[in-house]
């Protein structure tokens, strides 16, 4: 069963007096348990793209629905509501609040749920382990790697567990054995915890680690390809 359904989906920007059409008459299905990398020279649209599945922005036209829900007739605050839900988010910048330590950080999408304070800090160390760092909860992000910044930042996407997991550049401000380590961590979310990831990537040796890539050019899908590691 598709996760994620994308028909003829058009996204455009007004610039000036001229309209830029980015992405034009898209079609996607990503099956639940998927890992897609999305691939393309810059400008392609594969941001764009990511962040229309990802609930971040709207389409111009044509349709996305996610786990049987339209997402493209939302208004912006049922979508806000939605992504919270249902969308865990992985960007090249790791994005952690500098004065609070890993476990707090982990802990942040929580706090707009019902939980309590002691279970909100049961599944921020729960999603903690599951990224290899139980050790370094009291730590923070100045205190720590890019590479584990990187494995908190993962930690607070998952602690909700959501649906969806949107990776954008994941490894693009690490170090080739962090990198890896990140990816390698993606693959087990993936494999071994059923999540559905779509990663925007320029690395081919990070593509490899998806399931398959799919490629974006000029706002049009040209190719999709299983991986190689798979």
């Amino acid at each position: 069963m598709s996760l994620v359904s994308i028909r003829n989906l058009t996204k455009s920007y007004q610039r000036g007096p001229e309209t830029v059409e980015v992405l034009h008459g898209i079609d996607l299905e990503i099956p639940e348990g998927d890992f897609v990398a999305l691939m393309g020279p810059s400008g392609s649209g594969k941001t764009t793209l990511l962040n229309l599945i990802g609930g971040l922005d709207s389409p111009s036209g044509g349709e996305i629905e996610i786990n049987g829900q339209r997402i493209d007739t939302m208004s912006a605050g049922q979508l806000s509501n939605w992504r919270s839900d249902h969308v865990g988010f992985v960007f090249q910048f790791y994005n952690l609040m500098p004065t609070l330590n890993a476990q707090k950080n982990v802990e942040l999408p929580l706090l707009l749920t019902r939980l309590s304070a002691a279970q909100r800090r049961r599944n921020a160390e729960i999603a903690l382990k599951l990224v290899g760092l139980e050790e370094r909860g009291r730590h923070r992000p100045n205190e720590l790697s890019g590479g584990q910044q990187q494995r908190v930042a993962i930690a607070r996407a998952i602690v909700s567990d959501p649906t969806l997991l949107i990776c954008d550049e994941p490894t693009g401000d690490l170090d080739r054995q962090s990198a890896e380590e990140i990816l390698a961590l993606l693959q087990s979310l993936n494999r071994d915890h059923g999540k559905t990831i779509v990663m925007v990537t320029h690395d081919p040796k990070a593509a490899d680690h998806a399931r398959r890539t799919i490629h974006l050019d000029k706002g049009t899908l040209v190719e999709s390809e299983l991986a190689a590691a798979h």
